[in-house]
């Protein structure tokens, strides 16, 4: 059980470009949402309604105690069916523990939830053990996509990539994106 570190909000410069178009009262979902913190409370202090979607349960419920008035889902974000739409999809650091392959479709997945109009906005921590070394000694491996083939999978999707950074260092180095479905 790991929830996000609600300390600082390095990231809300993100936050703020992925909101900016979206009309109050928007429906935001966010893919491994956690605990909610901070990024729920951010965005439905700003007025928006959430459905999160993370895999541990435990998540789910502190979500669910914490802000009982959104929808909260135990699921995992590669198999979970929602026939929703929404204005905007958010994989916040959630998509490292994928394979490469669950990330690509995941550009797929998130394409197919949002309304024309809508936003994406996702962060991917940068690759720095392509031979999986750290995981042999015991460090959780990540095996992003790099960063064109993450731009690449956004684009097969007929998303526009608005904004990127490889590396972004107010969120620790990890790659971020933000596009729209035309």
């Amino acid at each position: 059980m790991v929830d996000r570190d609600h300390s600082a909000f390095p990231a809300r410069f993100w936050f703020d470009r992925f909101k900016a178009a979206l009309p109050r009262g928007s429906t935001i979902l966010d893919l491994g949402c956690g605990g909610g913190e901070p990024i729920a409370r951010y965005l439905i202090d700003q007025g928006f309604h959430l459905t999160g979607i993370d895999k541990d349960a435990a998540m789910i419920t502190l979500a669910r105690t914490r802000f009982p008035r959104e929808t909260w889902i135990h699921a995992d974000m590669r198999t979970v069916r929602i026939e929703a739409q929404f204005e905007g999809v958010i994989a916040w650091n959630s998509l490292t523990q994928l394979s490469r392959a669950d990330q690509a479709a995941m550009a797929e997945r998130a394409a197919h939830w949002l309304k024309p109009g809508g936003r994406l906005l996702f962060s991917a921590e940068a690759d720095r053990d392509w031979d999986s070394s750290g995981y042999r000694r015991g460090s959780l491996y990540h095996a992003d996509l790099g960063p064109a083939d993450y731009s690449a999978a956004i684009a097969a999707r007929g998303l526009i990539e608005m904004a990127h950074v490889a590396e972004d260092p107010a969120c620790n180095g990890a790659g971020v994106w933000l596009a729209r479905k035309p």
